[in-house]
């Protein structure tokens, strides 16, 4: 039997229905996949019932209640305690890149002289099983110190340099399931597949190599969901004989509920976190998303919506400030500019943007940023190394000033117009078609989108559509304009990127989709739950 026939192991109880490629037999052990069948059976019940209770909070948002802080956790933010201290090798943080599970990318990104790679198996990562395997074995590789390889396309030696950066490993959100391991008849959540594999191969050398199963926690939306992370974490570490409290983390606040929950979820977490991150473009979908019944919530064109204004510059702010009062790291966000080889001019102004974003991250207090390519490690770690010379900002605390729920729920100014609907259009279909061509992470219009900026651009032209919204020019936004743009914008893209490679991609098939996401009455939680169940 070759490799590519490969078939996993019988474990009692848990089905594997995707087919092996090369080496992944490696991944799906016997014993891995035990370990998997029993954080299933421990742990999806709490999940599926917080999902639940998603649903129900949604329900009383769309009601008219608006989120806000919890008066039964009020002790918690008001109490006098703080996390664990951060391991040696993530107290400096300044700089972090951002990227999916490829070799290739893993490779570069560990060597890019930034201080922590994000292995992303979520939002940078198109859910294909042979994408999630092969990023297993690459990561299994890493601390094998075998990641080494030649590519065959081009020639070209990709190695491992001596001092690479901290990795840490970004699983999928509670929500997404993995239709291709059923444990007991049922899928498991793409969650605790993606950490399972990964702290059952990697924990322990990742410990013997100096650093540590670390992990990013993304989609949060509730602290109560931390602590099922928590508990997850406690759990492996006793399976596998770890060192208590080895497992750490760094939480995602992306989304808008987790905003009003700062304390409580590093509360949860407070033996393993080491700190929260500004997910702005995640977090923007879900303001849309949470308040998509609030008619005074209707946000301008996304190109508005920036840092440092109105709920996102307010929500900023008071993360640092928790962030700081418990001893944890407050990381900034991503950029979207990327480099323009092939134009001078415009590239020096889109490392002018991303300067200027890095250098109002650091003036405000946060202790390292993202970025989503290479070469805009430099610019960024010179921001950081001018404004923050120290390891990190953790002694610094902005002016007191009171952030509650109106501060986190102030909407940009700013007009709605043509231009931004177009746009959206364009940069939403263009993202889902590569999406389910296997690519997680695309430039566009030379920004680096994801899973996260696609949402943005579906949501906005859904609530723009659901409450008539006004453009600039007086016309209301109704699905007559928003079908004459949609054909309209899909001619400009096929002239953008050639007859030929739109007639062979899955564009019909991405307008489908995005089509019907934008007219459905009810907002979809998320574009990839749709979109995955025509891969899976």
């Amino acid at each position: 039997m070759t490799a590519a026939e490969a078939v996993a192991p019988a474990v009692p109880g848990i089905a594997v229905t995707g087919r092996l490629g090369p080496r992944h037999a490696e991944i799906l052990t016997a014993e891995a996949l035990a370990f998997l069948a029993g954080l299933h059976r421990r742990f999806d019940a709490t999940r599926r019932s917080l999902l639940d209770a998603r649903k129900a909070r949604q329900a009383r948002f769309d009601a008219g209640e608006k989120p806000d802080f919890l008066a039964e956790t009020a002790s918690i933010r008001s109490g006098d305690w703080r996390v664990a201290p951060a391991p040696a090798d993530l107290l400096d943080r300044r700089v972090e890149i951002t990227g999916p599970v490829d070799r290739k990318m893993i490779v570069n990104a560990l060597n890019s002289g930034a201080n922590v790679f994000m292995a992303d198996f979520e939002d940078a990562t198109a859910p294909f099983w042979a994408n999630l395997l092969d990023g297993q074995v690459n990561l299994k590789d890493r601390w094998a110190s075998a990641i080494d390889f030649v590519d065959p396309a081009n020639g070209k030696t990709y190695a491992l340099k001596s001092d690479p950066a901290v990795l840490i490993v970004r699983p999928r959100g509670w929500h997404l399931p993995e239709a291709h391991v059923l444990v007991d008849g049922a899928p498991m959540a793409g969650a605790l597949v993606d950490f399972g594999l990964y702290v059952f191969h990697c924990a322990k050398a990742s410990l013997a190599g100096g650093s540590g199963p670390y992990f990013y926690l993304p989609k949060l939306e509730s602290h109560r969901e931390a602590g099922l992370w928590n508990d997850v974490f406690a759990s492996a570490e006793t399976e596998l004989g770890l060192p208590a409290a080895s497992i750490r983390c760094t939480v995602l606040i992306e989304t808008l509920p987790a905003a009003f929950e700062m304390d409580e979820i590093l509360f949860a977490l407070k033996d393993r976190i080491t700190g929260l991150n500004c997910g702005r473009w995640d977090y923007i979908f879900s303001f849309i998303k949470t308040l998509r019944a609030h008619r005074d919530m209707v946000l301008p064109d996304r190109a508005k919506v920036v840092m440092g204004k109105a709920f996102l510059g307010n929500y900023a702010e008071l993360l640092v400030r928790t962030c700081h009062r418990r001893g944890a790291f407050a990381m900034g966000g991503m950029a979207a500019q990327i480099p323009i080889k092939n134009d001078p001019t415009r590239n020096a102004a889109a490392l002018a943007k991303v300067e200027a974003d890095k250098e109002r991250e650091a003036r405000e207090g946060h202790d390292g940023t993202w970025v989503a390519h290479p070469d805009l490690v430099p610019v960024a770690k010179a921001v950081f190394d001018r404004v923050m010379p120290a390891a990190n900002q953790l002694g610094f605390l902005p002016p007191e000033r009171p952030i509650g729920q109106a501060e986190l729920l102030a909407v940009h100014e700013g007009t709605r117009t043509e231009a931004g609907l177009r746009e959206n259009i364009r940069v939403g279909v263009q993202y889902v078609e590569a999406w389910l061509r296997g690519r997680g992470a695309v430039p566009i219009y030379n920004l680096m989108e994801d899973a996260a900026t696609a949402e943005i651009s579906r949501t906005q032209i859904w609530q723009w559509l659901h409450f008539g919204a006004t453009l600039d020019d007086g016309r209301q936004v109704d699905e007559a304009l928003f079908r004459r743009c949609l054909a309209e914008e899909m001619e400009r893209v096929r002239g953008e990127v050639g007859a030929e490679a739109y007639d062979k991609g899955r564009f019909p098939d991405a307008i489908a989709i995005f089509e019907a996401l934008i007219l459905a009455d009810e907002l979809e939680p998320f574009l990839t739950l749709p979109a995955y169940r025509m891969i899976a």
